[in-house]
Parts: structure tokens; C-alpha cells; sequence
């Protein structure tokens, strides 16, 4: 199935904030290796392999942790891991990399193309990209197709991991659906900016799913300095 996936170079656009995993001592990029670490320890104790990255509301930092989780993994793993833009309302994985949106998502599960033609994967990297594709008018619609429910089922025999950035789950029902299709949810938050009544809201609206734990975004870098400044120094000694 991957074996047709064309090849991209990789080439963030300036604005990416993607992170650099060479450089071991950087605060944020040893952020997500603690976060990877501990999501594939969860891997070792149930059946975790698709897991949707999402927020309450907008601008507190999804696609920033799913890109960057995604890159992490990748970074570590033998195996396949693939990113996947299920934002329809607002895809932006593809900017971020400066590839085409389409074909993607949305032009697979309408069956306009292949999904080895809707992937894309980075030149001397382990990972898979998977833009949303050509704008649709629901996307809701679209995702309750059963050829997503199908997509779900059918990735964890190609990917070890298959994160996806997908709507915030206060503006529409998008993420909902998504996360009882997923192994698991990451629910993202922004320190100073998501207030607590939206973090219950957001727990709510999930229910009963599998939600793997809250990334906290937006600490000072003066916190996470101090701290890892202190770690290196004293193993360094």
C-alpha cells in the first residue's frame, strides 16, 4: 500500500515552528520526546495506535502538538508513522510542509483517488502525510462516510502510529466522531488562554473515549529553561 506513496522533500515553511529532534538539548523538542515516551509506554498496555490530537477551541496549539508528536515518533520509529489533516473546516498541515492539499482526505474516502495517491511521505524520514484534500461543504458528512470508519480500521496494519489534527471539539461535532473511531484522544490546552469551564466542557463532550492525557501549551520558556538547564548541567558534570 505504500510502496506508490510519492516522495516530498522536506521543507517546512518559515512559520512551521517545527522542531529540529537533532538538537537534543532544546527544551521544546525534549518536551515531545517526554510525550512520545510516555504514549508509547501506553502502547505496551492496551491496543493504541490512531490517536486524534485536538483542543476545545481554536489557537491553543493542536496542530502545533500533533505536528511536532508526529515528527518525534517518526524521528524514533522503524516503522511507519503517519500525519494525518482531518481539520476539513481549516487544514493547514499542508502549509505547513508546502505540499499540495489535494489529492488528500477527502478526495480518497469520495473516491477520487487511491490512498497510496492521497499520501505523501517526507525524503529520509519514516513519515507519511496525509493532507485533507479538496474543500467539501460537510465535512461531517464526509467523515460519517463508513469508508472513514474503514480508514480507521485499516491503518494500523500500515502505521505504527496514525496521529491526526482534526477541529476543536467546541465548534464543531467533527472531533466527536473522530475519537470514537481513534485508539485514543490528546486533548491540547493553552496555559493563560483555556479557561477551565471549556477544558470540562471539551472532557464532556467526549464521554466515555479513550482520552490519553492534556497537553499543556504555552509555558513560559523561562520555566522550561531553568529546568532543563539544571538537568544537562548536572549531567554533564
Amino acid at each position: 500500500m505504500l510502496s506508490d506513496v510519492s516522495l516530498v522533500p522536506f521543507q517546512p515553511a518559515p512559520e512551521s515552528h517545527l522542531l529540529d529532534l537533532n538538537k537534543s538539548h532544546e527544551t521544546p523538542a525534549e518536551e515531545f520526546r517526554t510525550l512520545r515516551t510516555r504514549l508509547n509506554h501506553l502502547q505496551t498496555l492496551q491496543p493504541l495506535h490512531t490517536v486524534i490530537v485536538t483542543s476545545p477551541s481554536p489557537a491553543e496549539g493542536k496542530t502545533f502538538t500533533a505536528v511536532n508528536l508526529a515528527l518525534a515518533q517518526a524521528h524514533l520509529a522503524e516503522s511507519a508513522v503517519l500525519l494525518a489533516d482531518f481539520d476539513l473546516r481549516r487544514p493547514i498541515v499542508h502549509s505547513l510542509f508546502q505540499i499540495d492539499r489535494s489529492p488528500g482526505l477527502s478526495d480518497y474516502l469520495t473516491g477520487q483517488c487511491s490512498f497510496a495517491q492521497a499520501l505523501r511521505r517526507l525524503e529520509g524520514m519514516n513519515l507519511y502525510l496525509l493532507p485533507a484534500g479538496s474543500p467539501v461543504k460537510n465535512p461531517l458528512e464526509l467523515l460519517n462516510m463508513r469508508q472513514a470508519k474503514a480508514l480507521f480500521e485499516e491503518l494500523p496494519r500500515a502505521f505504527n502510529w496514525a496521529i491526526f489534527d482534526t477541529p476543536p471539539l467546541l465548534f464543531s461535532a467533527d472531533a466527536n466522531l473522530l475519537a470514537t473511531l481513534a485508539d485514543g484522544t490528546v486533548l491540547v490546552v493553552k496555559i493563560g488562554s483555556t479557561t477551565f469551564d471549556n477544558v470540562t466542557r471539551a472532557m464532556q463532550s467526549l464521554c466515555e473515549n479513550n482520552v490519553l492525557g492534556i497537553v499543556a501549551n504555552g509555558a513560559r520558556a523561562s520555566e522550561l529553561y531553568s529546568k532543563y538547564t539544571y538537568y544537562y548541567s548536572k549531567s554533564e558534570q
